[in-house]
């Protein structure tokens, strides 16, 4: 590979990788400093310097100036155990002031006297001895970049698409990344077709070996509220406001939303002009159903809301401390209130973050009775 060749190899490896090409350049020069060492038995005092415009690779030996050698030093630690400290500069680089002087007239401590070492044959040798280190080093720097690109992304919604699928999981492709979605996190009942594209919650990103692992959920409460953020704009310009989402994946999802702006109704804003937006979510979320509860500072009317799609509660707080409510409701809204397998009281509850309890007025009356 002559220099012309080097100098586009490192910028088609830049553009590919979209690393920054200082990266890549001292990664190279770090691992000719190893070839060099290697090949010719040289001691630790030297460099490499390559060219960035023409490619061009030259060793050189430095030597520091010091006033003394340095040899290191010794010390104890907090358990009394001697610890060895290494020079500053490494002693094969070190050369005293009068040393110097005689090679270089005037030269100063803390100047460094270079010499051009570079063998013949050089570029072949390091080419070949080089491109292990210099291929995991590009593989650190796209491993960093990827964790520098999702290191923001946990807790927001992502586009991808169904690349590949095992027993447990999905792989959701993001371009340089994918993510993981396990099958227990996908919305109950829902099938998910290979190639298709996908919305997906980021649930957590770590760092590993091979760069961010990234895990997606389609289940969680977060889903729903970035759903819509998406699909609402007036969410996004602080026009309405969520206080709190809450979710059975594939039942009931319950989301309180208030509005900043007297003129802007939220259970309209957020439902759209013939149910479009609404529809638009529910659509995504495979048919569960959302309750859009506005929400109020008076418990008590926030609980009434709250138990939709039951609408004639009747709501008493005997006492606030305890977040206890009891709601009193016709008999024939009770099963509504409760819902199946009681998922809208449960809900409802959490959402309103009180205890609630549901009677019925005949109840009510007959424990008047006793």
């Amino acid at each position: 590979m002559n220099k012309e060749e080097f100098i586009k190899a490192v910028k088609n490896i830049v553009k590919e990788k979209g690393i920054s090409e200082d990266i890549v350049f001292d990664a190279m020069e770090q691992a000719l400093v190893t070839a060099y060492k290697k090949n010719f038995k040289s001691k630790t005092n030297v460099k490499v310097d390559i060219n960035r415009e023409t490619g061009e690779i030259k060793v050189y030996s430095y030597l520091v100036v010091v006033d003394d050698v340095d040899f290191g030093s010794e010390t104890t630690d907090e358990e009394g155990n001697v610890v060895k400290v290494p020079p500053a500069i490494n002693i094969d680089a070190q050369i005293i002031l009068e040393q110097a002087q005689e090679m270089v007239p005037g030269i100063k401590v803390g100047e460094t006297i270079e010499t051009e070492v570079t063998p013949k044959d050089f570029g072949r040798i390091a080419a070949s001895t080089a491109k292990q280190v210099l291929t995991q080093k590009i593989r650190e720097a796209e491993k960093d970049s990827l964790i520098e690109e999702f290191k923001d992304k946990q807790d927001e919604m992502l586009l991808g698409l169904v690349a590949m699928e095992d027993a447990r999981n999905y792989y959701i492709d993001f371009g340089r990344a994918r993510g993981i979605l396990p099958k227990k996190d996908i919305i109950p009942g829902e099938t998910i077709k290979m190639g298709s594209n996908i919305r997906v919650y980021v649930t957590k990103i770590e760092n590993n070996n091979k760069g961010p692992l990234i895990l997606l959920s389609r289940k969680t409460y977060g889903f729903v509220k970035r759903l819509f953020e998406l699909e609402i704009p007036e969410l996004q310009d602080g026009t309405l406001i969520i206080h709190s989402v809450v979710r059975e994946a594939g039942i009931r999802s319950k989301v309180a939303v208030s509005s900043t702006n007297d003129r802007v109704d939220p259970l309209g804003t957020c439902i759209g002009e013939k149910g479009s937006r609404l529809a638009s979510i529910l659509k995504e979320l495979n048919g569960e159903k959302v309750d859009i509860v506005p929400y109020s500072e008076d418990p008590a009317e926030f609980i009434k809301r709250a138990l939709t799609p039951a609408k004639n509660a009747i709501v008493s707080i005997p006492d606030a401390t305890k977040k206890e409510a009891l709601a009193v409701l016709p008999e024939n809204e009770l099963a509504l209130a409760i819902g199946k397998g009681g998922n809208n009281i449960k809900l409802a509850s959490k959402l309103t973050k009180y205890k609630i309890t549901i009677k019925t007025m005949q109840e009510i009356n007959e424990e008047g009775n006793r």
